[in-house]
């Protein structure tokens, strides 16, 4: 099966295929197939025989190098007739459910992009989507790919803002100012998740590492931890671990308001399972929201 998964190059490929030369589409004169054409929004997949290649049903099979010899499902050929494939893991690989994954479900065995070389007179390449129980020969399992396929599936969300004055209240120039965010696996973690292919599973765990604040009035507090929430019982002492206090009110800005911005660090630490290959990847999420600051009013 021919899948073109890059919509811009979808007829110039599909016409290519449709148009194989009678010696690119038989070996020995295999039956034919079914000759189906199959499309979505952006994949055609249409079914021609490809030299050398013998089963079906995305299963990677190349034949045997010795003439008369059964290899591995090839049959008997002409070398210079068979193709020369590289295979690449799919990145991201499909959703479940895509015809891709050949009736399989993610996590068993794993989707490739396969290019098929055949040289010649015609040389030309055909490029498609197969999956595969075990990497192909040649296609090795890049541990950072699945590293990020991983983090594709955690939810890391923004910093939810916990600060005092709230966002709707009234704070007052040269007071304290705590600034905190919730903990929990999707705000602050840890989370932690895996991804498998070709026999190799990945446990990325997401923590975050800062959160800078920009306080609107052109200063900007960098806290390594989530903050300490206020409580009225602190009274006017300052925050232990991410503070900051006004010089100016709010007033002073065209809008009349500190626009806060909070942006997290996510950093990403990732391991091959049963140890290995590890790195690191990184994720950045921002939020924001509006305080008012005020002067003290001295009566005389």
């Amino acid at each position: 099966m021919l899948t073109q998964r890059r919509t811009a190059a979808t007829a110039t490929l599909a016409l290519a295929v449709l148009t194989l030369p009678a010696q690119a589409r038989a070996v020995d004169n295999p039956s034919p197939g079914k000759g189906g054409t199959e499309c979505g929004l952006f994949t055609c997949r249409v079914e021609v025989d490809v030299p050398g290649e013998s089963g079906g049903g995305g299963q990677v099979r190349r034949g045997g190098g010795n003439n008369g010899g059964g290899g591995n499902g090839g049959g008997d050929g002409d070398d210079a007739n068979r193709p020369t494939c590289t295979y690449e893991l799919a990145e991201p690989q499909p959703p479940a459910g895509s015809l891709d994954w050949d009736g399989h479900k993610p996590g068993d065995g794993a989707v490739y992009e396969e290019n098929c070389v055949y040289e010649g007179d015609d040389n030309f390449t055909v490029a498609r989507m197969v999956w595969a129980a075990e990497p192909p020969e040649g296609a090795g399992v890049d541990p950072a790919v699945l590293a990020q396929q991983a983090v594709d599936e955690m939810l890391l969300r923004s910093p939810e803002i916990g600060i005092t004055p709230k966002p709707g209240g009234k704070g007052v120039v040269g007071m304290p100012v705590y600034m905190w965010t919730k903990k929990g696996p999707e705000t602050y973690g840890p989370n932690t998740t895996s991804a498998s292919a070709g026999g190799i599973t990945v446990t990325a765990t997401a923590k975050v590492s800062k959160i800078v604040w920009q306080m609107g009035d052109g200063k900007t507090v960098t806290c390594t931890t989530a903050g300490t929430p206020y409580k009225a019982e602190y009274g006017k002492k300052p925050s232990p671990d991410c503070g900051h206090r006004y010089a100016v009110p709010s007033s002073t800005t065209p809008s009349g308001k500190f626009h806060v911005t909070a942006t997290s660090t996510w950093t990403i630490d990732w391991q091959v399972t049963g140890g290995g290959q590890t790195g690191q990847l990184t994720e950045i999420r921002e939020s924001a929201v509006d305080i008012n600051v005020a002067e003290v009013q001295v009566l005389n």
